[in-house]
């Protein structure tokens, strides 16, 4: 499956490695030029600007943002006019759960698809593979399974927990789609602490 990555720090980069070595095809940007060529090497194919980026993508294409929390919003504005609808946009970062809800508002009324992931990993990431939890619209969660497969730790050779194995879902393999959007179903629980304010107490027993 084909992914752009923009944001090749320590957790982008390795996640395009990840997806390389799982066979996924991946352009990807970003603002520092040594970053970019140092996946060109690696088998990614790069992009000299937001513009060469999108156009390397395939309609409908699946964007993954891996950008610090204070530059989602600037890049979500730059990339979005370049952006048709039916495209996807991924935040991977560690975004206050409220702006999810305001981006994926402003960018429904384009058509334009958005996702939000919970990722944890960090540097080992590469090896041990990514926890993701996901919030987004069924459809369009399902269509990028085989990303979050491949990102996600699965199963390894952990035994099952008795009874889980007929019950269906990716939990045990490392990945979890928690509903639509993020805030309502908590996807980003371990990132936001703000999150638990709006959980309802569970009675005792």
């Amino acid at each position: 499956m084909q992914l752009g990555m923009i944001g090749l720090g320590r957790m982008g980069a390795n996640m395009v490695r990840r997806l390389i070595r799982g066979g996924h095809q991946c352009v990807v940007f970003d603002r520092n030029p040594a970053n970019v060529k140092e996946l060109v090497a690696e088998g990614a194919q790069g992009a000299d600007s937001l513009d060469d980026f999108v156009k390397a993508l395939t309609a409908p294409r699946a964007i993954w943002l891996m950008v610090p929390a204070a530059a989602v919003d600037s890049t979500v504005h730059d990339l979005a006019p370049r952006m048709a609808s039916g495209d996807i946009l991924i935040d991977g970062g560690n975004s206050y759960y409220i702006d999810d809800i305001r981006r994926s508002g402003e960018l429904k009324s384009k058509g334009i698809q958005y996702v939000d992931v919970g990722t944890s990993g960090g540097v080992f990431g590469l090896e041990r593979g990514y926890c993701q939890m996901i919030g987004g619209p069924r459809d369009v969660v399902e269509h990028l399974d085989p990303i979050f497969k491949t990102l996600a730790p699965g199963r390894g050779d952990a035994p099952r927990t008795p009874g889980r194995d007929k019950v269906k879902g990716t939990a045990e393999e490392g990945y979890l789609h928690c509903g639509p959007r993020a805030a309502v179903t908590s996807s980003r629980w371990c990132t936001t602490a703000s999150n638990t304010a709006s959980w309802r107490l569970m009675p005792k027993g």
